[in-house]
């Protein structure tokens, strides 16, 4: 296995079951978020034309300019991977099935295990309001949405236990 995507709304757990997997995995695995990309973003393509838009109810919606960013990127992991590297990736399908074919045209013949992070909408709206560093609704918003269409390898549900 050389990369694995972990795909879950804002606030089901990405982070921490990623960092878990790499304590407990034999050999040194990176760890890249989408949250990466879009934090190297410049400021202007922050609901600017082309980049991303993050509307009040939480939604999340993309341009021209923010997909060639990604593609960039998304072909950048890959290469990473195809050199050697192990490679574990948070997204959250927010554009849904077409975001895992983005992914894997990026991927083509490599070995990739794709999981599912479940919450409870409940619960990702309560850590959402403790954190409060994101859009009020977006984490509810996502919990089911980024999973529509999808099938995975593994699914993890965080919504009682800690990854």
């Amino acid at each position: 296995m050389k990369v694995v995507i972990l795909n879950g709304g804002s606030r089901s757990g990405k982070p921490s079951l990623a960092r878990r997997l790499q304590d407990a995995l034999p050999s040194p695995w990176w760890r890249f978020s989408i949250d990466d990309l879009i934090g190297a973003m410049p400021d202007a393509m922050l609901n600017g034309e082309g980049g991303i838009e993050l509307g009040s109810d939480g939604s999340v919606r993309s341009g021209d300019a923010f997909r060639s960013l990604e593609s960039a990127w998304m072909h950048g992991i890959a290469e990473m991977a195809r050199r050697g590297a192990r490679v574990i990736v948070e997204e959250a399908f927010v554009s849904g099935p077409a975001a895992r074919e983005r992914w894997q045209a990026s991927l083509e013949g490599l070995a990739v295990l794709w999981v599912g992070i479940f919450c409870d909408p409940a619960v990702v709206a309560a850590r959402e309001r403790e954190r409060g560093d994101r859009i009020a609704g977006m984490a509810a918003a996502q919990a089911e949405a980024v999973h529509v269409g999808m099938t995975y390898d593994v699914m993890v549900d965080t919504s009682e236990a800690s990854p």
